[in-house]
């Protein structure tokens, strides 16, 4: 009996959050696996270059709430973070991963790049399902949704001083864009939220590690004097 009015206290909690965010119950969920996943991709890149905690705090921060933020702005609303402390929480949260379980986070492979991705790949479904759900158009959910997953990476890499994956040759935003097609694909074919999601977060996922293993580059432009 307690599980179960716990259980609808909860889900009261994310209908709330939900009409608050502008988005389905299922999607809350979304947005805080992804911000606790991109807040530790942050970290994770700070620890590395031996920030203090509250600066790598800073830094999961602007990782996690950057896009969301500016995307926000552009739809003319208030930043999603503002009226909800939890993602500050979610961040913390991240702080103490790396600080108790460093070691086992140092021993995988490229730590950052898993949650860099996952980050990604969530938050670009978040930001062109709240899109649509304020009436734009497609065009313009898929260029939110692109805001919302690259622009949080592109602050962190300026915070920890490297250039942002955005700018170098690696497929990163592009990722995102080909994540938006498949998700705005489905939701023109009438597919349900939950299946628009995952195959669109599969895409992202599928379409950057790929990108890393085979190494796949866009084409450089070259200046005058490179190109003599």
């Amino acid at each position: 009996m307690n599980a179960d009015i716990h259980m609808d206290w909860i889900f009261h909690i994310l209908q709330e959050m939900g009409l608050a965010l502008r988005l389905p119950v299922s999607f809350v969920l979304i947005e805080f696996v992804g911000t606790f996943a991109f807040a530790l991709s942050g970290v994770r890149l700070a620890s590395a270059k031996q920030f203090d905690i509250f600066g790598a705090w800073i830094v999961g921060m602007a990782t996690a709430i950057g896009g969301g933020t500016m995307r926000d702005i552009m739809l003319g609303v208030n930043p999603f973070w503002m009226t909800n402390s939890s993602y500050f929480i979610c961040c913390a949260l991240a702080v103490l991963s790396v600080m108790f379980l460093g070691k086992y986070l140092i021993r995988v492979n490229n730590t950052w790049f898993i949650f860099d991705t996952i980050g990604l790949a969530l938050f670009n479904v978040i930001g062109i399902e709240k899109t649509l759900n304020m009436g734009f158009p497609y065009w313009t959910a898929i260029t939110m949704g692109s805001i919302t997953g690259a622009a949080g990476g592109v602050i962190r890499d300026v915070f920890i001083n490297e250039v942002p994956l955005i700018f170098r040759k690696e497929i990163y935003a592009l990722a995102c864009v080909a994540g938006g097609v498949v998700y705005a694909t489905c939701h023109y074919m009438g597919l349900s939220l939950e299946i628009n999601a995952m195959l669109s977060i599969a895409s992202v996922v599928v379409i950057r590690m790929l990108a890393v293993k085979y190494q796949w580059r866009l084409p450089v432009l070259k200046g005058e004097e490179q190109s003599k």
